[in-house]
């Protein structure tokens, strides 16, 4: 180990006998949060990520970051060629190609552009042997009905039939990104966000110890981190699941979509920090986009972001913060300010910022609400007057 990766390690309290992963969720524009964590983390390890960790893996907009790390580009370069990226391919079809008579949203011309200037035709396996780093990338195959990992271990030939590393870096990051409805799909491959590795620090865990050389991973001796987007509680009432507005077939359909991501990626959680998983240091690093949980973070002045009626971050709705769609361009420097705010939180909450899972003494996460209401439910549920009432 170099001298700078190990003072690194010393700073961050990373065990100098552990291997490193980096997962980075799927979450359209929101990623740019990710990259504000990103380039604290840097800042405090003193090398760039492509140094720091052994592997790195990613989901939609979180896999084009993790392919970006692994071609030796530093968080602040990602975050210039990201903002790029954001304006130029995020460009909505003149009327002539509106989306009801070409479904896609958007067009991936740019994209596929700005990635070819970006990475040539770089195959995996030639991205991950330059600077020595394990990579893996996420996306659907609707054809086969499974999740595919764009993988690649250096130093383990015998992986060679199992994962793709003759693959162009460039198409998977494609097939990564390929959500339905925004973007068309890649022949027969969708965004991975759309699979059950939105969040792909399991993959991650489960691909490093089963593909990588023969004692390179081992779950006890391994610091995975895990960055979020963002996630959105959806704000639902009691009388909204009984009387839903609009059709009840698109109002559960909505609800099931974005449900079960998010209850894909918590369980993952749960089993990473249960203690199953015996010697795994796990660093997660999430916000749930609320009302009670932005009241945690610092109050950031917004009077210079447009499309926001609220001057401070404290001001913001639940409405205001539930209009935040992966593709709204206008929103983007207001994910950019929290992402800071996110920042600036860790950097209060811990003494050695991301040195430690971000969890209180329960193991749940601290800037993650939770919308129970575990009293009201034990008082109705014990009561048969209030049972019988309700209508079958």
């Amino acid at each position: 180990m170099s001298e700078e990766r190990k003072q690194a390690f010393a700073k961050l309290k990373i065990n100098p006998e552990n291997k490193t992963i980096l997962a980075l969720d799927g979450g359209g524009i929101r990623g740019i949060m990710t990259l504000q964590m990103l380039k604290k983390l840097e800042d405090i390890a003193g090398i760039p990520c492509y140094k720091l960790f052994n592997m790195v893996a990613g989901t939609s907009t979180g896999g084009i970051m993790a392919g970006l790390i692994a071609s030796g580009k530093t968080a602040y370069e990602i975050e210039d060629l990201y903002i790029k990226l954001v304006k130029q391919v995020f460009k909505k079809k003149s009327w002539a190609a509106h989306r009801l008579l070409n479904p896609p949203e958007y067009s991936k011309k740019n994209y596929r552009k700005i990635l070819k200037e970006t990475l040539g035709d770089l195959t995996v396996k030639e991205l991950c042997e330059k600077n020595n780093i394990d990579l893996m990338i996420t996306a659907k195959d609707v054809v086969a009905g499974e999740e595919t990992f764009f993988s690649y271990f250096t130093q383990n030939t015998s992986a060679k039939k199992y994962t793709y590393e003759d693959v162009l870096v460039r198409a998977a990051l494609e097939a990564t990104m390929s959500a339905p409805t925004y973007f068309a799909p890649l022949e027969r491959f969708i965004d991975g966000g759309v699979t059950t590795y939105n969040n792909p620090a399991m993959a991650a865990l489960i691909e490093a110890v089963h593909y990588g050389p023969a004692g390179k991973y081992e779950t006890e001796k391994i610091t995975l981190y895990s960055f979020g987007t963002g996630c959105r509680p959806q704000f639902i009432t009691a009388d909204n699941v009984n009387n839903p507005k609009g059709l009840d077939v698109y109002f559960w359909l909505q609800w099931i979509m974005t449900e079960a991501g998010d209850d894909a990626s918590d369980l993952q959680n749960y089993i990473l920090r249960s203690g199953l998983i015996k010697g795994l240091d796990f660093r997660r690093f999430q916000l749930s986009l609320d009302k009670k949980a932005i009241k945690n973070l610092p109050n950031i002045d917004l009077t210079k972001i447009d499309d926001i009626a609220a001057d401070k971050l404290h001001d913001l709705s639940d409405e205001d913060l539930a209009d935040i769609p992966l593709d709204k361009v206008a929103l983007f420097p207001l994910m950019k300010e929290i992402g800071q705010a996110i920042t600036e939180k860790i950097t209060e909450l811990q003494e050695h910022p991301f040195s430690t899972d971000l969890v209180d003494k329960n193991k749940k996460e601290i800037l993650v609400s939770r919308l129970g209401a575990i009293d009201q439910i034990k008082k109705q549920f014990s009561d048969a007057k209030w049972l019988d009432k309700i209508e079958s």
